[in-house]
């Protein structure tokens, strides 16, 4: 590896774990207590007009019966709940509850406090190129948790 790209791969994956690492306090301070940070990324696919398990096995990319047990685990705790799908009657529709959705909120509140001293570290142009740097190089849709 070039000696310029070296420390990459270690400050990208320090970052990403510093601001998962804040988001997960923030909601347990929150009082939302008993999840875990790979349960915020089923919640990003469930928020709005939610998903089917098969949905959101492929969201995570795990296999339907882990998505299934995770579903079962996030209705037991309250945060998410079943529905008939509106389309299929075959299917159940995966939907976030007051609770779940309250979860999402506090989690936004938490990525927010934990990016602001990172912001205010940098120059508004340096944030801004950073953005744009991201930007290019990350995969649209590929937010998940390394298993």
């Amino acid at each position: 590896m070039r000696r310029d790209l070296q420390d990459l791969p270690v400050l990208l994956l320090s970052a990403a774990r510093a601001l998962v690492d804040g988001i997960d306090a923030g909601v347990r301070a929150s009082g939302f207590t008993g999840l875990r940070p790979a349960h915020g990324y089923a919640f990003a696919r469930l928020s709005g007009a939610g998903a089917t398990v098969t949905e959101l096995a492929e969201h995570l990319e795990i296999t339907k019966q882990a998505a299934s047990q995770m579903a079962d685990e996030l209705v037991q705790k309250g945060y998410v709940e079943r529905r008939p799908h509106p389309t299929d009657a075959r299917a159940r529709l995966l939907v976030l509850t007051p609770q779940g959705e309250a979860c999402t909120r506090a989690a936004d509140a938490a990525a927010e406090q934990t990016l602001r001293p990172w912001a205010e570290s940098l120059t508004p142009a340096e944030l801004a190129g950073l953005r744009a740097a991201l930007a290019r190089l990350a995969t649209p849709g590929r937010i998940r948790p390394t298993w």
